[in-house]
């Protein structure tokens, strides 16, 4: 059966922290500090989850995807960070590891994009660490051309992360 995607609600927030906390240990493992993935919280992402869901920002979406199993994924955005005028930014994309290569992945972003086209955005991006391989195959394979990498602090200390841009929204959303 494939996964049913849908706009995530409050309700679905300790569902969305567990897909988060899950596949950040699946995904990131040597490439993040052990210490820093073993230390997180599932109650503390859900506390955020809950809140992010519960205020009505700007443009921002959030789609969750599930099998009859549960939660697998969930995909979340708005206005880009840079501010680039007409540019809409995905800031979270996680899909377990069961459930990749089943086009859950492909669901979660194409739906992202439909929801920004709608919004008015032209163009979209998504940043992933620059060592996690198999999330910038899969964005290469949806279209994203890649920037060059770039220094961001993060759990640990100094990352390097990779922006994804589609510079025409419409070649996703098609």
């Amino acid at each position: 059966m494939p996964a049913l995607i849908f706009p995530a609600g409050p309700a679905d927030a300790e569902d969305l922290a567990r897909v988060h906390v899950a596949a950040w240990r699946e995904s990131y493992r040597g490439l993040i500090p052990d210490a820093y993935l073993d230390r997180m919280d599932e109650a503390a992402h859900a506390r955020r989850f809950l809140t992010d869901l519960t205020r009505s920002g700007d443009h921002a979406a959030t789609l969750a995807a599930a099998d009859r199993g549960g939660l697998i994924g969930y995909a979340s955005g708005g206005p880009s960070r840079r501010k680039v005028a007409g540019e809409a930014e995905v800031h979270t994309l996680y899909v377990r590891v069961t459930a990749q290569r089943l086009g859950v992945g492909r669901g979660l972003l194409t739906g992202m994009a439909r929801i920004f086209a709608d919004q008015g955005a032209r163009s979209l991006m998504i940043s992933t660490l620059r060592d996690n391989l198999p999330a910038r195959r899969f964005y290469e394979r949806m279209g994203g051309r890649a920037e060059a990498p770039r220094q961001e602090h993060g759990p640990g200390g100094l990352l390097y992360e990779v922006a994804y841009v589609w510079p025409e929204l419409s070649t996703l959303v098609d």
